[in-house]
């Protein structure tokens, strides 16, 4: 891929066809989606499971960012969140086509350079697989305790955002000139290997839209439910087209729990169970809406059955989504 040749956007699908990626179990552990069986979890399982996303012809696997969770926070969130670069290029390692994507990689709170430097770096070894998902985050003591204003982590990502453009463009010698962010004459190898490297943004609220929408190569809505999104993305390509971008932009979504087949255990009332042909019709209503890509979670009791879903998902659904 490291040509550039699946476009801006990144995500990897044919023309009319939706893609399909995985936020990856084990290495982030909110309570909010995390199953049980991922609190004894490792990195055999976290391989396992990325493993059997790229053979099934998921488009990207992901990865979450936090530095460090504070005790009010802990009990929801978990500490349990591994670091996205060390992370996805162990993966990288061991996986053969499946996109790299950091959903999302709070880039505020590290020097753009930091940043370009190691996922330049992730992007060169793994053969112009990354995507780097980005967002303004959300957590004020992780910003206090690296001597970030989190207040000001909006304008921040604006400019970071820009900034890593030119630091993870061609350039040898990248240049941005901005309030927070200055340098010019500073060499970076290795570069990365795609021509451009995507950049989506993550969030939903209106600043994230219009940061997507005027800096994005893909946005990644957050949690937004299906009857909310059309509005949203009728607003982000509005502010598109205000803004003079011509560029594609890959429109993702998140959906709902998934389950392929009857399940024999409670799995949940808004999870999406049943034969490949209703939850392949159940998941066109998003290609109807402008979305190109669908990040799915899949509901297990142990990475036996996360991997059996992905399988069955990748063989019987996948097909049906055209």
């Amino acid at each position: 891929m490291s040509d550039g040749s699946t476009g801006a956007g990144g995500a990897g699908a044919a023309p009319g066809r939706l893609a399909y990626g995985i936020q990856l179990p084990v290495q982030a552990r909110s309570v909010l989606f995390a199953e049980p069986w991922e609190a004894q979890a490792g990195p055999d399982d976290l391989v396992a499971v990325a493993g059997a996303a790229d053979r099934a012809g998921f488009a990207y696997v992901a990865c979450c960012d936090h530095v460090a969770v504070p005790r009010r926070l802990a009990d929801t969130m978990g500490t349990t969140w591994y670091d996205p670069v060390a992370t996805l290029a162990y993966l990288a390692a061991r996986t053969e086509r499946v996109r790299l994507l950091s959903h999302v990689a709070v880039v505020g709170l590290r020097h753009p350079l930091l940043t370009a430097k190691q996922y330049a770096t992730l992007d060169h070894l793994s053969g112009g697989r990354l995507i780097l998902g980005v967002g303004a985050g959300h957590v004020p003591e992780e910003f206090a305790a690296l001597g970030v204003d989190f207040a000001r982590r909006g304008p921040l990502l604006d400019e970071a955002v820009d900034a890593l453009r030119a630091a993870l463009g061609p350039e040898e010698f990248p240049e941005h000139h901005g309030a927070a962010y200055d340098f010019a004459g500073l060499g970076q190898r290795p570069r990365p290997a795609q021509a451009r490297v995507p950049l989506w943004v993550g969030g939903s609220s209106p600043a994230a839209v219009r940061r997507a929408a005027t800096r994005g190569d893909g946005w990644l809505p957050q949690g937004d439910a299906r009857a909310e999104l059309p509005a949203k993305i009728d607003r982000l390509r509005r502010l598109r087209a205000e803004a003079g971008v011509t560029d594609p932009i890959t429109i993702g979504a998140i959906a709902e729990p998934l389950y392929v087949g009857e399940p024999t255990w409670p799995v949940g009332r808004r999870t999406l169970s049943g034969p490949p042909d209703a939850l392949a019709e159940s998941l066109r209503a998003y290609t109807a809406m402008g979305v190109r890509q669908v990040q799915l979670r899949f509901r297990s009791r142990g990475r036996g059955e996360l991997t059996d879903q992905i399988a069955a998902f990748g063989s019987e659904v996948a097909p049906l989504l055209d």
